[in-house]
């Protein structure tokens, strides 16, 4: 017997295996309308129709799990004038809503900010968001440490 799970996990991309990537992929296409069909989607990645019917319900990019939701990050940023003022702009900007912000007292020259935000507003997808704040300079890791409705 088949059981489903209602038990989800967080996994970096580098461990999936490569028909869950290619699944990923087909599926991008198939939204994206660039194949019209799942059999012209996963000729395209090079992936079994049988492979893409296991994995197509139960893997999905992050972006679209967090969409409507409510994620809480952690953010290392370096002790400097404006920095945390840039980092919250830079959220405002994607429409995300800051629910909380919690800062610890600069130490050693960093500061850890847990930032809980809502995505439903959200005019670029969460994944856009984590590069465009690393590339900050005064970030120097961002992380998601929950995720919820």
């Amino acid at each position: 017997m088949i059981r489903r799970s209602d038990q989800f996990y967080l996994v970096r991309e580098d461990m999936l295996s490569e028909a869950m990537l290619k699944t990923v992929e087909a599926k991008r296409l198939l939204e994206s309308e660039e194949a019209d069909t799942i059999n012209d989607a996963v000729q395209h990645v090079e992936l079994s129709r049988s492979a893409f019917y296991k994995y197509k319900d139960g893997i999905f990019p992050f972006h679209t799990m967090v969409k409507e939701k409510i994620i809480t990050l952690t953010i290392h940023l370096q002790d400097q004038s404006g920095a945390l003022s840039r980092l919250l702009s830079m959220v405002a900007q994607t429409g995300a809503n800051v629910l909380t912000i919690n800062q610890t007292i600069p130490l050693q020259g960093r500061a850890q900010i847990t930032l809980t935000i809502e995505t439903a507003a959200m005019t670029a997808d969460v994944t856009g968001l984590l590069d465009q704040m690393e590339k900050l300079e005064a970030v120097q890791k961002v992380e998601v440490v929950g995720s919820g409705a």
